[in-house]
């Protein structure tokens, strides 16, 4: 019983975890308009995604456009976006199996490969922010879908873990081997007087048998 329960807090912790790598994937705040020096007070904020980029003005107005050529886009961001869609479908995958009660690792599959994008963004977000030869118009920050991104790589790993300890410790422990099994036992003791064929024949009965011993003497 209490397998069952750790086995389902592990499920909805992988589910979670599915739900925001399905939002951080879909919302377009991977990067946002970093303010530095005469850009702190600005009237207009860029967002960039993996599917689109937005820019948010002081008026109210949110436009966005999606990406109309994944082939002109960096190698960088069409690994981003494949790895992010493959950690969406291993977690559908491993949601279905664990509904049926089989054991799988892809709830920590899809929690590496969630974790590795985000990764990658941070690190490539860091070396353009510190670059002293890129414009501070051209420099951007962290934005929320990669910390959302660490949140459900974190909660998937964790719920995968979790499934994968409760399913070993679930297994019964075989029990030794039985003593007789490894030493036969002994053949069980026959008295003297069962043991017949090993008498010698009487008299009696070599005479019953129509021979006499006076006969050879």
């Amino acid at each position: 019983m209490a397998n069952m329960a750790v086995q389902v807090l592990g499920f909805f912790l992988g589910l979670l975890g599915f739900v925001g790598t399905v939002v951080s994937t879909v919302l377009p705040y991977w990067r946002s308009t970093a303010y530095l020096g005469s850009n702190i007070i600005t009237a207009t904020s860029y967002m960039k995604g993996l599917w689109m980029e937005c820019v948010w003005h002081s008026t109210g107005i949110y436009q966005c456009e999606v990406y109309r050529s994944m082939l002109a886009l960096p190698r960088d961001l069409q690994a981003a976006r494949a790895l992010m869609v493959l950690s969406c479908v291993t977690s559908v995958l491993a949601a279905l199996v664990s509904v049926l009660g089989m054991k799988c690792v892809c709830f920590i599959c899809a929690g590496i490969l969630c974790l590795v994008t985000v990764i990658w963004t941070t690190n490539d977000v860091v070396m353009e922010f510190y670059d002293p030869f890129l414009p501070a118009g051209f420099k951007y920050e962290i934005g929320l879908c990669v910390y959302m991104g660490y949140a459900a790589a974190s909660l998937s790993l964790i719920g995968g873990v979790v499934i994968l300890w409760s399913s070993s410790s679930d297994q019964p422990v075989s029990p030794p081997p039985a003593f007789n099994n490894i030493y036969p036992p002994a053949p069980p003791y026959k008295p003297p007087e069962a043991l017949k064929d090993n008498r010698a024949p009487s008299l009696t009965s070599l005479s019953s048998n129509g021979y006499r011993l006076n006969n050879y003497v």
